[in-house]
């Protein structure tokens, strides 16, 4: 009998995420296989709830909805920073290009990262929302190990 997936399970698994037509947002097909340990953060909570109750062996594609996977986009979430605080957050000269993802540092000691989507001489517009929200994705599995 195999194992199946359990919430705290320690996992080795290919896993491929793909937007829709196919193209790979991350794969580890074709390379070395990932482990990593359920409710630990490595996976979106979403994608981990998939696997649970999946048998060792089993190789599987979800298909997922626009904004299940990693939630609805929030307008809320594209946020204007003064300069002052981006700089604050910058290594010292770094230039920044529209498109670029962000590092900064939140009340508390953690981190947050936001895309630039403007830039100006006084202020920046950030969109804070995962780069993923609202897409539709692609989850496939292939479980290697189940511990």
């Amino acid at each position: 009998m195999s194992n199946v997936v359990t919430s705290s399970a320690y996992l080795t698994l290919h896993y491929r995420l793909a937007q829709l037509d196919g193209t790979d947002i991350v794969s580890t097909f074709g390379g070395n296989p990932a482990t990593l340990m359920l409710g630990q953060g490595q996976l979106a909570p979403v994608l981990e709830e998939l696997l649970l109750g999946l048998p060792e062996g089993t190789q599987k594609a979800f298909d997922l909805a626009a904004g299940v996977a990693f939630g609805p986009r929030n307008p809320e979430l594209i946020r204007p920073v003064t300069r002052a605080t981006l700089d604050e957050n910058s290594v010292p000269g770094a230039e920044y290009r529209v498109g670029d993802l962000v590092d900064f540092a939140a009340p508390g000691g953690g981190r947050f990262s936001g895309i630039l989507r403007e830039l100006h001489d006084d202020a920046a517009l950030f969109d804070f929302n995962h780069p993923l929200a609202g897409q539709p994705v692609r989850f496939e599995v292939n479980l290697i190990s189940v511990l």
